[in-house]
């Protein structure tokens, strides 16, 4: 195995920084380390708790300025976004934070509950359910957002009494650190939190450690059944968010110049390289055309360059193999009698040197789904734009499809939305907004998008497992 790992920058190509990955003695000291810590975590107050999540939140914040940077560094999105993601983080952050008391509170069974058939009369019993921590969660982080991404199990996880073992992606292996760094700042205990910087083999010697109570991963379709398997006979639970093909649909009635900007913005930010990213847009005939003129208009406004200039708003794709996969999306797509409506040469570009992870913006019309622009994730900053005639053939469009994350409908009438809504296949739908979570909302998908849930009060659930009390009171 390699000793080190090399975060290659996209933004240049040179080596960013070099971290050694964690040998098995790092993996089985980290391991023992968070049994027992986690033994007395679980017994500790929740008040307590609390106290030490929202300092580390407020730690994290203070260094925001800096952990952007690096993070354009690592993976290329312009630096006058990357410091907002940390705000995400703490969004995410405080509302989970602030709804842990009432969601592990035990749950308390009403007398009036107990059935005419039982042998024990009214007052003679105590019944409740207690929350019990799962003990280690092993979280894998993705590149594209490795703060937000990780808020959703970390901070979860730590309030319901758990011990936290956090893989971060070896793209943006250095968010691991600041992570660590944010917690021991405010005091968490020792071994409550730790990262390794683990290559693929150890990862999934980690998922089949008996010390590992529940695994949490973002990521692609492939390595998620691959952990699937490797957890298997386990009988541990596995979170599983792994992209999607999200859609929009532009009924006649919406607000077109509305409805571009966003969607626009829901496609094309972060390089379209987000899980939840708008990839294919049905728009109804009767402002297809329309819609496609601002869309084009907008996307041309993009200045496509180095990510560390402040004015640049569309930075490189994570890496040359990643931009050519999209390139080649396109070129099928083309082939197959698709039009390309932005030129190259319409994109201000900026950029001091010769990197192939530069990719410009395309909008895509005349697309079907024959085409994989269509149907496979992109994960880049192109999206397909095909008409429909009817809110019947949106819904059979969207549902055409093996993901099923977000999807989102553009119209100014909140009925049809829910009716429409009620009939697509996805993990959360969106009415005039898309490309984002609500804390207070499951995160969950649908198909190949994945399997359970994070943030919301459900996340809780996920997180701990129920013990129940039956308490008999004997008659003297």
């Amino acid at each position: 195995m390699t000793e080190s790992l090399e975060i290659i920058s996209p933004v240049d190509g040179r080596v960013y920084a070099r971290r050694h990955y964690a040998t098995d003695t790092d993996i089985n000291k980290a391991l023992d380390l968070s049994v027992k810590a986690q033994i007395l975590w679980q017994q500790s107050p929740l008040p307590e708790r609390q106290e030490i999540c929202l300092a580390a939140v407020d730690a994290l914040l203070n260094k925001q300025e800096e952990c952007g940077e690096e993070l354009s560094w690592q993976m290329g999105r312009p630096i006058r976004y990357t410091p907002g993601e940390l705000d995400g983080f703490a969004e995410r952050a405080r509302y989970m934070i602030g709804i842990a008391e009432k969601q592990l509170a035990p749950i308390s069974i009403d007398d009036h509950c107990i059935g005419d058939n039982s042998v024990d009369q009214k007052g003679d019993v105590t019944r409740y359910i207690q929350r019990k921590a799962l003990g280690i969660v092993f979280s894998i982080v993705p590149w594209n957002y490795p703060y937000l991404t990780a808020v959703n199990s970390i901070i979860p996880a730590l309030m319901a009494g758990n011990a936290v073992l956090m893989k971060p992606s070896m793209q943006t292996a250095i968010t691991g650190e600041r992570i660590a760094e944010a917690f021991k700042e405010a005091q968490l205990p020792e071994g409550i939190f730790q990262h390794l910087f683990l290559s693929h083999e150890s990862t999934h010697k980690l998922i089949a450690s008996p010390k590992i109570n529940s695994v949490v991963f973002t990521g692609s379709v492939s390595s998620g059944k691959r952990i699937e398997q490797k957890v298997a006979g386990r009988l541990i639970d596995i979170g599983l968010e792994l992209g999607g093909k999200d859609p929009a649909y532009v009924r006649a009635d919406a607000d077109i110049q509305f409805a571009v900007e966003n969607i626009a913005d829901g496609g094309f930010f972060n390089s379209g390289q987000s899980c939840c990213a708008i990839e294919r847009v049905y728009v109804h005939a009767d402002v297809h055309d329309q819609f496609v003129e601002n869309l084009v208009e907008t996307v041309r406004q993009y200045r496509l360059g180095n990510p560390l200039n402040p004015d640049i708003t569309l930075g490189p794709m994570v890496n040359t193999q990643a931009a050519e996969r999209v390139r080649t999306q396109i070129r099928q797509a083309i082939d197959k009698g698709a039009i390309g409506c932005v030129d190259v040469n319409d994109v201000i570009v900026e950029s001091d040197h010769n990197s192939q992870a530069y990719l410009a913006p395309q909008v895509l019309t005349n697309v079907d789904h024959t085409m994989t622009i269509m149907s496979e994730e992109t994960f880049g900053p192109v999206v397909g734009v095909m008409k429909v005639t009817s809110d019947e053939q949106a819904i059979q469009l969207m549902n055409d499809s093996r993901y099923g994350l977000t999807a989102s409908v553009w119209t100014q009438n909140q009925q049809a939305a829910i009716t429409i809504g009620e009939h697509v296949e996805t993990g959360t739908w969106f009415m005039n907004r898309c490309d984002y979570l609500d804390p207070a909302l499951a995160w969950s998908g649908v198909k190949n998008s994945g399997k359970g849930c994070s943030l919301s009060e459900l996340a809780y659930d996920k997180l701990t497992r129920p013990k129940s009390f039956y308490l008999r009171k004997l008659q003297q």
